[in-house]
């Protein structure tokens, strides 16, 4: 072949290769893209969690970390459409994590606010305690009452009601009496106990 009116030898294939390269390099990436396999499973374990930190009280804990995460799905969905699947394999990681951020906050918020009611119950219960404990006291023996009742009366024949237990039986009489016990004795003669006089 004889080289064009004009042109060096070898200038053609000088052309030829730098416009070679670019395409190369786009083909390489355009395969690259292609064999990049979709990330149906990260979206899908992504919307899911989203999903349950919706249902938690994560709007009210971590509405910050919800919203991030909604919004990375969204860009997910969207890169994921644009057959850019590195990209919404990436965000929907982060909007999985993100979601998981928020549900967690919500726990921890939700169990903080049950330990203030649970403390602020025992407080309540407390105070009430020491109010009926003062009452308590005031009906206790030996302790002055404000107004007693009166002593209930039966008809004749009948013992009152008591709330008391039934008084002791009357000692037994048919056993025979005890000896009575012994007087001392008055003689002058001393006992082995006593010293001289």
């Amino acid at each position: 072949m004889n080289p064009a009116v004009g042109q060096k030898p070898g200038e053609n294939f000088m052309t030829f290769r730098a416009a070679l390269i670019p395409a190369s390099i786009a083909g390489v990436l355009a395969a690259a893209c292609a064999t990049e396999p979709q990330p149906t499973q990260e979206l899908t374990r992504a919307r899911a969690v989203v999903q349950q930190a919706d249902k938690t009280n994560a709007q009210r804990y971590a509405a910050a970390d919800l919203q991030r995460a909604h919004d990375e799905l969204s860009n997910a969905e969207k890169a994921n459409s644009d057959r850019r699947y590195a990209d919404a394999r990436r965000d929907a990681e982060s909007a999985e994590a993100d979601a998981d951020v928020a549900s967690a906050r919500a726990s921890a918020g939700e169990a903080q606010h049950a330990a203030r009611e649970v403390t602020q119950s025992n407080e309540t219960l407390r105070e009430e305690s020491e109010r009926n404990g003062q009452g308590a006291m005031q009906g206790a023996p030996g302790t002055p009452q404000s107004s007693e009742a009166p002593p209930a009366t039966a008809p004749a024949g009948q013992l009152p009601e008591t709330s008391s237990p039934p008084a002791a039986p009357p000692p037994d009489t048919t056993s025979p009496p005890s000896p009575p016990p012994r007087a001392p004795q008055s003689s002058g003669a001393s006992s082995p106990d006593q010293g001289p006089n």
